[in-house]
């Protein structure tokens, strides 16, 4: 499993942080950027860069967005097909987006949770599967209906 990484300025240092906790957890890790701080750089490109990669790697891979409200990192993720890109602020949130919607990018808000929860936040998304259940992949097919 690689997970793919990207952060605009807001999210560049929780980024940072996040990035060496993986490291240090034996996770193949892709920094998308941003690689510098830049106090004027924007969120799409990033969002673009972890969403394409998703889906040209393979089944398991992740990715990880992080900007100031996790609102803009999440739209434009979700505006690629097949990227499931879901906004946490808790671990039952990211429990409920990998194990119900089989999200495959998490999105954390920099400005609303510690670091201590952004990390266990990543930790339970990345330990958590999808339950398979019925009713859950009932409503993936229909988004893929729907949407493409």
């Amino acid at each position: 499993m690689t997970i793919y990484l990207g952060a605009d300025h807001a999210g560049f240092r929780l980024k940072t942080m996040l990035s060496e906790h993986l490291v240090h957890q034996g996770h193949n890790v892709l920094d998308c950027g941003a690689q510098n701080l830049d106090a004027d750089d924007d969120y799409p490109r990033f969002a673009y860069a972890v969403a394409s990669r998703i889906l040209g790697g393979e089944d398991d891979d992740l990715g990880l967005l992080i900007c100031g409200s996790g609102q803009g990192m999440s739209m434009a993720a979700n505006r690629v097909n097949g990227v499931r890109a879901a906004l946490a602020w808790s671990e039952e949130t990211a429990t409920s987006a990998r194990a119900d919607d089989n999200a495959n990018v998490l999105v954390l808000p920099s400005r609303f949770i510690s670091d201590e929860d952004a990390v266990s936040i990543l930790d339970t998304f990345i330990e958590t599967h999808f339950k398979s259940d019925p009713k859950y992949q009932r409503r993936l097919d229909e988004l893929e209906q729907l949407y493409g």
